[in-house]
């Protein structure tokens, strides 16, 4: 599943990785990959910025904006059981 391309606040901060792979075990959308004892960024474009990573980051190598834009719309709806909506106009909707 993609969203807007190259948008996404993701950021991974690799010196501070301590490669536990806890980012990558949390992710829905298989957005890291553990490489050389190393978490790495394998589809930034699939993240829907629900944060999950970077709450669950023992080491604080993972900075994302979440609860912003559509994938918050997303979750809300999921977890409510109603229509998503991102509280925006028509015309400005993402």
């Amino acid at each position: 599943m993609r969203y807007l391309k190259n948008v996404v606040t993701l950021q991974l901060d690799s010196e501070k990785c301590i490669g536990c792979g806890r980012c990558k075990e949390v992710c829905p959308h298989d957005v890291f990959i553990i490489n050389d004892r190393k978490a790495r960024i394998k589809d930034r474009d699939a993240c829907m910025e629900c944060g999950g990573c970077a709450k669950n980051c023992p080491a604080d190598a993972i900075f994302v904006n979440s609860g912003v834009g559509c994938a918050y719309a997303i979750i809300k709806g999921w977890l409510t059981g109603k229509e998503p909506t991102c509280d925006c106009s028509d015309d400005d909707c993402c």
